[in-house]
């Protein structure tokens, strides 16, 4: 995937390498240097939009996450080189005109191409960057974070005219052909996938909440019905947008990981209480409408390579792993780590798929009880090769706190397992 994504970014750039040879002054330079980033900097935005299109193939095959990681960091690509784009392609203006940077920089944006335009629009780009930044997004709620962040569409719309002035289109009706069809497939992408798909599946599917059952102090588990469930093809280990049309609860939807084998009857959700909307869930009645986008994520049966699977799961990351626990055959041990042993929710289900197929579930928390049939077990190489024997040659997934998934990768790795055998399962983006 990234081969393809920097082959593209040559093919973008190939016109601006050609004319290299004659480039020639200062004034020259600046433009050249300008034309360079204002080409990667238009590819970069196609990216960026196009890594969210939530394509079904596209999130499967390299995952929710993942492709979330990579969209923040086409995000910072991206204004890294619209930034150098304004300064150079400002400079090359300002040479060439011989007036001052002040009047030759008002001049570039009222007369330009486009210029205005782009310009509003790297404002917008600006400003959803500055809200992103980790320090700045922490004090905002989701939600006014998600909408805010919605005005990347807005910022690439209007610099996509400016785009097409370039020297490498302007004259070009192949590149410009290209360029233009880029941009048509990331829209159509868009609209499809993350507009009309859940309005159509809202529709045929008919979801309501059946239920709301406590699991344990702060965590509850929401039963859905509706129609034809067995369409929405949702694998163990995936996960939905929940979009819950109650008051308050309507203008977001959260992902949240199935917590039982999807099937014809319900679909079953277990969150706990860690902000507005995952509280509010505990008040959902029954009939409530909801909709539900997906399925998405790639932590499923598809990612396995070697007969043992050892799962490992924090807190409330187990909802995924307890459907991998109950449907992944062969040789499975599930280690469950919470940090008291009240937040060891669906234990008692745990213990009976443990039961039933002959497979080992160790609990290991953090402050032990007398209640508790757990022990602590320490995020190293050596303690987790002491709990899972051959642990080197299993596959290893990882549910849980961003937390907890580090020190569990690394402990991993120490112990012997590669890489490419450990998978993640991340809900922050």
């Amino acid at each position: 995937m990234l081969v393809l994504l920097y082959a593209g970014a040559a093919a973008a750039t190939t016109g601006c390498w050609y004319g290299l040879a004659s480039v020639d002054g200062a004034a020259g330079w600046f433009a050249w240097v300008g034309r360079l980033t204002g080409l990667l900097a238009g590819y970069a935005c196609a990216v960026l939009l196009g890594l969210m299109s939530r394509v079904p193939a596209l999130d499967r095959g390299v995952g929710t996450d993942r492709l979330a990681r990579w969209h923040a960091l086409s995000g910072r690509y991206t204004i890294v080189l619209s930034t150098v784009h304004v300064v150079f392609a400002t400079a090359a203006h300002v040479a060439r005109s011989g007036t001052g940077v002040l009047r030759g920089t008002v001049g570039l944006i009222l007369d330009g191409p486009a210029v205005l335009e782009a310009t509003i629009g790297f404002g917008l780009l600006s400003g959803v960057a500055v809200i992103s930044v980790r320090a700045v997004r922490r004090r905002l709620r989701y939600e006014t974070w998600h909408y805010l962040h919605l005005l990347t569409y807005g910022a690439v719309f209007l610099a996509f005219a400016h785009q097409l002035t370039g020297p490498d289109f302007a004259g070009g009706a192949v590149a410009s052909t290209l360029w233009r069809a880029l941009y048509v497939s990331v829209a159509v992408s868009l609209v499809w996938y993350r507009f009309l798909t859940p309005v159509r599946r809202a529709l045929r599917h008919r979801l309501r909440v059946a239920g709301v059952r406590l699991e344990s102090p702060g965590v509850v588990s929401v039963y859905v019905t509706g129609e034809h469930l067995g369409e929405l093809g949702a694998e163990p280990g995936q996960f939905f947008r929940w979009r819950f049309l109650a008051p308050g609860m309507w203008w977001t939807a959260n992902p949240y990981s199935l917590s039982a084998p999807a099937n014809s009857r319900f679909l079953r959700i277990t969150v706990k209480a860690v902000g507005d909307h995952s509280r509010a869930l505990a008040r959902l009645r029954p009939g409530t409408r909801v909709w539900a986008e997906g399925p998405y994520g790639a932590l499923t049966a598809a990612r396995r390579r070697k007969p043992q699977v050892l799962l490992i799961g924090g807190g409330v990351g187990i909802s995924p792993l307890r459907t991998l626990f109950e449907t992944l055959p062969g040789q499975v041990t599930l280690v469950y780590m919470a940090r008291r042993d009240e937040d060891l929710v669906l234990r008692h289900e745990l213990d009976s798929i443990a039961a039933a197929r002959g497979a080992t579930v160790h609990y290991t928390v953090e402050e032990l009880s007398g209640a508790s049939g757990g022990r602590t077990v320490p995020l190293t190489g050596r303690a987790l090769r002491t709990l899972i024997p051959g642990l080197a040659v299993h596959d290893v997934y990882l549910c849980g706190p961003t937390g907890m998934t580090t020190a569990a990768r690394h402990a991993l790795r120490r112990a012997g397992v590669p890489n490419r055998r450990i998978h993640v399962e991340s809900f922050d983006f």
